[in-house]
This record gives structure tokens, C-alpha cells and sequence, in this order.
């Protein structure tokens, strides 16, 4: 993490703090946190705002005095770098006197050369197909800024005819929505590990009758305290195969498994860590996912809870999603995707006339093939199918 972003300031200038006390929400690239006092003392000047973005580790954000009479002197204190001492003087054009009161704003501006504009503004022009030189601009030494262009509405002459074959007009409204931390990060990292990790997938399709009349006794005799999920399951069954075939672990800590379960949230995709997977209970890993899924949605793990693990799991099953693929998460060797679980006829092998319904279900694994061999990966796969089929394997 090198940026993050400010959220709202739960002390203002002039209260009182104490150690444990939350002064502010900070945003990393992960999650939603609060940041704690460490020391008694009174908040004396708040140095970033909220809502400022890409704020880089380490840049101070607030100032704190022992004493509430030296509150006072920080009233006017601004930091060096954003001093308007040091900020840099805005260019300056010197026009001759006499051309000054010949030529008008719009002559000065006839050719394309002539248009000060900012390079981002530029860019936006370009992109939507705008003229610069109808535009009048706001900034500085009436220089075109991102502003002018975003705001500017072609007249009805400077419009060309519109058909019904033409596409929508690129200043068409729309609205641009600021990208938080965690999007960029995914997407950063997502990218990266598309261009840069040689992928390989291996699919199967594995018969979930057993474990669905497992799923069901189970829940039905529950007295409250858990509801068991296909996830569960899945779960439950890829620790312990990641602990019969550990080389599909490319992070091995100590015997124990961290699994990853990935979590869409309102911001992006998080993946919370079930610790020991391979040695708890399905219940318990059950309550486990519930509970990180509803804090990851809200922003509020820790970053233990969501950093170091070594397989990532991704369901989209409950989305009536079929099969897909899935992107490794480095330095994650594998990542298995999970579909949803469908009904198929099939012979029955008990009567060479007759058919079958079963619920199947189809999982693709993706493998890091500079850690993982093809076999070694169709290893794994077939250990966690023997548990997912043949459920009661959990109990050993």
C-alpha cells in the first residue's frame, strides 16, 4: 500500500482525544478502518480533509498538541507543500500595447496555435470530437480547462445532422464515478497477473448428490447456531486437499492453510481469510465466512483478515453462473472457481434401460504453471472431488 484515502473526521479541531480514541477513517486499498490515538492531547489542526484521495503512506494528516492553549498557534500553520507561497506562479503572456487594442480574444485565438489550453483538457476535446475554438476559456490568462471542455455545449449551428444510423453523440450526459482504492488496486493487480502469470485451467464436473443430502440432514438438525452452505463444503474440502497435495501451496506457513474467500463488496472484489480451515469444523467455518463477508461488505476488516493467505476460492454459483474461469491473485498459486449446481440425466448404471437425475456441478482451477505442474494440479483437483463426492471423508 503507498496511498490511501481519507473518510470523516470523527474529532475536530479543539477536541480533547485520548489513547483509543477513533480520529479519523482511513481507506487503504483493501478495506475501511479507524485510526486510533496513540497519545493524549487535543486535535489542533487538520492538515488533509475528508473525502481527499491518493494520499501517500506516511504524509501527515493532522497536527496534536499536549496542551489546548497551544491550539491557537497552528490556526494559520499550513504545510510547505501546500503553501501558496510555494505553489507556482501561473505563466504569464505579454501581448504588445498596440496589439492589445486591435485585436479582440476571439482573433487571438483564430488558429489552433493560439488556443492555451490545459494538455488534460486537450485530451477531453479530442476524445469527444470538440473544437477548441469554440470553447471560452475560464482559467488563468483565459486558458481552456477540464471544466470548460466537460461543460461545453455545441451550439446549433456548430452541429452536424444527426441520423438514426449515428452513434450517441460524444457529449452525450453521462457521469463519471471516482474509482475508491480498492478498484484500483484490483484492477492494477488483476492486470498484472494476466499479462505476467502463464495460466493454465483444469475443469471438472462433480456429482453433488451426496453432499446436497448431507447439507440438508445437517441443517435440519441444526438448533440455530449454523446453516450450512455448498460453499461450506467447498471450502472444508479444499484445505484439506490443499494439506494432501501441498505443493498447490505456494505460501506454506508452518503446517497450517490460510484459504481465501473471495467477497464482492460495494467497492470491489476482497478476499477474507478462514485461518486452519483444514482443522475446523464445517459450522465453524461456516459462522467464520458469514461474519468477514458481512465486515468486508462494510469495509471494516482488519488487514490480518485479508492479507497472507494462500488459495483463494471464488463462488458465483448463487448467481446461477454456470462456469468460469478466474484470475490468480499473486503470489497465490491457484484460485478455484465455482459454479452453480445443476440438475442432468444420465444412464443409470444400476439398469441398462433406464435414467437418472443427478445435481452436478462444474469447477475450473486455475494454476500458476511456473509453481504449479499440470499433474500436480490434476492431483489436487481429484482429491478435492474424491471429498466433495464421497462427503463423509470430512470426518476423518
Amino acid at each position: 500500500m503507498t496511498m490511501g484515502s481519507v473518510g470523516t473526521w470523527k474529532k475536530q479541531i479543539g477536541d480533547s482525544v485520548v489513547p483509543g480514541d477513533v480520529l479519523v477513517e482511513i481507506e487503504t486499498d483493501k478495506a475501511q478502518m479507524d485510526f486510533e490515538c496513540q497519545e493524549e492531547g487535543y486535535l489542533a489542526k487538520i492538515l488533509v480533509e475528508a473525502g481527499a484521495n491518493d494520499v501517500p503512506v506516511g504524509k501527515p494528516i493532522a497536527i496534536l498538541v499536549e496542551e489546548k492553549e497551544d491550539i491557537d498557534k497552528f490556526a494559520d500553520y499550513a504545510p510547505e507543500e501546500t503553501s501558496p507561497s510555494t505553489k507556482a506562479e501561473q505563466p504569464k503572456v505579454e501581448v504588445d500595447n498596440a496589439k492589445k487594442e486591435t485585436q479582440s480574444k476571439d482573433t487571438s485565438r483564430a488558429s489552433t496555435d493560439r488556443i492555451f489550453a490545459s494538455p488534460l483538457a486537450r485530451n477531453i476535446a479530442s476524445e469527444r470530437g470538440i473544437d477548441l475554438a469554440q470553447i471560452k476559456g475560464t482559467g488563468p490568462n483565459d486558458r481552456i480547462i477540464k471544466a470548460d471542455v466537460e461543460n461545453y455545449i455545441p451550439s446549433a449551428a456548430s452541429q452536424s445532422p444527426v441520423t438514426s444510423s449515428q452513434t450517441a453523440s460524444p457529449t452525450a450526459t453521462y457521469t463519471d464515478i471516482p474509482q475508491s482504492n480498492i478498484r484500483k488496486v484490483i484492477a492494477q493487480r488483476l492486470s498484472e497477473s494476466k499479462q505476467n502469470v502463464p495460466h493454465y485451467y483444469l475443469t471438472v464436473e462433480v456429482n453433488m448428490d451426496k453432499i446436497l443430502k448431507l447439507r440438508e440432514a445437517l441443517n435440519r438438525d441444526s438448533d440455530g447456531s449454523y446453516k450450512l452452505s455448498v460453499n461450506d463444503f467447498v471450502v472444508k474440502s479444499a484445505a484439506l486437499a490443499l494439506k494432501n497435495v501441498p505443493e498447490v501451496n505456494s505460501a506454506w506457513y508452518n503446517d497450517y492453510i490460510r484459504q481465501l474467500i473471495a467477497t464482492a463488496t460495494p467497492t470491489g472484489l476482497i478476499t477474507p481469510i478462514v485461518t486452519n480451515a483444514d482443522t475446523k469444523g464445517l459450522a465453524i467455518i461456516s459462522n467464520e465466512i458469514k461474519e468477514m463477508a458481512r465486515r468486508a461488505r462494510e469495509g471494516k476488516l482488519a488487514p490480518n483478515e485479508y492479507q497472507g493467505g494462500t488459495f483463494a476460492v471464488s463462488n458465483l454459483g448463487m448467481y446461477g453462473i454456470k462456469s468460469f474461469t478466474a484470475i490468480i491473485n499473486p503470489p497465490q498459486s491457484c484460485i478455484l472457481a465455482v459454479g452453480s449446481t445443476t440438475q442432468k440425466v444420465i444412464p443409470d448404471a444400476s439398469n441398462e434401460s433406464s435414467y437418472k437425475v443427478v445435481n452436478t456441478m462444474h469447477v475450473t482451477l486455475s494454476c500458476d504453471h511456473r509453481v504449479v505442474d499440470g499433474a500436480v494440479g490434476a492431483q489436487w483437483l481429484k482429491t478435492w472431488r474424491s471429498y466433495i463426492e464421497n462427503p463423509l471423508k470430512l470426518l476423518l
